[in-house]
């Protein structure tokens, strides 16, 4: 078979290589705090975008060509994709994809027919996953693109629309399996609502969980013993989505019984969407003990929806990368859910995309790392919380050993509280900038 793009297998180059088409810090084989580079980052390609999107925007019709010289909306193209997709991943050393049932497939007027073509097409899959080694990090359905799906999959008013979903979601699932997949997805597209005046949101809620129980059940009796996902986003497509941030997804979760299965896949641009850092959902997953995966890309703060920007911020990266090596790593992986701008069109920008990409996590990696080893943010932040270690009644209040009549007490004997040590977020802020560029 011929190859589709004209470009060779990307290679390390260093730092100071001035080729477009070479890696400058992402080095698969550097060792970092005992584990290799690939193993600290398990890159996935997004199938939907860099095989499937176009660069359409809502003001005019796609600019790049992923066509990969088929006839769109046939089984031709379809594999076509497959074939462009695992060229495209053993050039870069990428080992692992993320799919939607309708990435790889036409959606069928009628389901059994798209579950034939997605039988067929997996099978192709698979062909090329034990011919390359290549692995599916996770799968997913696509419970937003459908019109049956204006109000929702979980969420919707129509019972019809969610026994659609809940077949979606149980094809998805033998698909993941099928493909050895190591989690399985939740985004709750449409899964939210535009006014409260035709919405019982406590239904809307208690049916999602309905499903999302119902696919944890089914996963397990076919054998899947990966983690199941919910990916937070605040807004977009519907103006209030239930599953608004991390923290709001964990509360979701418990309040149904549901955090012994699922974690949290957070993407880096939705976090900013809700209004936090990157790193404060990873934060806030990891000491739930829910940072499971990550959808690696940036958001553009000059605008208010969701650009999926390769990531070039190694600031925010090396952020994120402190979070992960802290956490004590992912079970899932680094899923770039980024695309190239509509005017980077080419098959060569697909390829510089996601160099840029692997290349801003490699280096927020060594510099995570170097501040670990540094030491001063950790041990300001043990200094910061020491009166709780080192006095009597901060241990007390630790141990759960007071009450409050104790606690009025001590504070009445010392009459006044002094002012609580400085924060010296400036201190510490130049020390990260020392790291990074010292």
């Amino acid at each position: 078979m011929s190859e589709i793009f004209n470009v060779e297998k990307i290679k390390y180059e260093g730092p100071k290589s001035k080729n477009p088409f070479a890696f400058k810090y992402y080095d698969a084989d550097r060792v970092i705090m005992g584990k290799k580079m690939s193993e600290h980052l398990p890159f996935a390609m997004a199938w939907w975008h860099n095989l499937c999107a176009e660069g359409t925007d809502m003001f005019g019709r796609g600019v790049a060509d992923k066509s990969f010289g088929c006839e769109r909306g046939t089984m031709e193209h379809a594999k076509a994709k497959v074939d462009a997709g695992f060229e495209f991943m053993q050039k870069l050393g990428i080992e692992y994809f993320c799919f939607h049932d309708v990435d790889i497939v036409p959606e069928a007027d009628d389901i059994k027919e798209t579950n034939r073509r997605l039988d067929e097409i997996s099978d192709y899959i698979l062909e090329k996953m034990n011919q390359t080694g290549i692995k599916c990090l996770w799968g997913t359905a696509n419970m937003f693109s459908n019109p049956r799906f204006c109000n929702g999959a979980g969420s919707s008013n129509s019972a019809e629309v969610f026994a659609f979903a809940a077949a979606q979601v149980k094809k998805a699932l033998d698909l993941t399996v099928k493909l050895g997949g190591r989690g399985y997805v939740f985004w709750g597209g449409r899964e939210g609502y535009e006014t409260l005046l035709n919405t019982d949101v406590k239904f809307e809620q208690d049916n999602i969980a309905r499903l999302m129980k119902m696919a944890v059940e089914y996963g397990r009796s076919i054998g899947f013993t990966g983690d199941f996902y919910i990916e937070p986003k605040p807004k977009e497509p519907m103006k209030h989505q239930y599953d608004f941030d991390a923290a709001t997804a964990i509360g979701f979760l418990k309040a149904h019984g549901l955090d012994k299965d699922f974690k949290m896949n957070i993407e880096a641009n939705h976090a900013t969407l809700a209004g936090h850092t990157f790193e404060h959902d990873l934060r806030i997953s990891a000491i739930n003990g829910m940072l499971g995966s990550i959808d690696a890309n940036q958001g553009d703060y000059l605008l208010g929806w969701d650009t999926d920007e390769f990531p070039f911020d190694v600031y925010t990266a090396t952020l994120c990368m402190l979070e992960v090596l802290n956490a004590g790593g992912l079970t899932g992986g680094f899923n770039f859910d980024a695309k190239n701008r509509r005017p980077s069109y080419t098959y060569e920008d697909m390829f510089i995309g996601f160099i840029l990409g692997m290349d801003t996590f490699a280096l927020g990696l060594i510099k995570a790392a170097e501040l670990i080893e540094d030491g001063r943010l950790d041990e300001f932040k043990k200094e910061r919380y020491s009166s709780y270690y080192n006095t009597e009644i901060g241990q007390k209040i630790l141990s759960g050993e007071t009450t409050l009549t104790e606690l009025s007490e001590y504070a009445e004997k010392l009459g006044s509280a002094s002012l609580p040590g400085s924060g010296r977020q400036e201190l510490l802020e130049s020390i990260v900038n020392s790291v990074l560029f010292g």
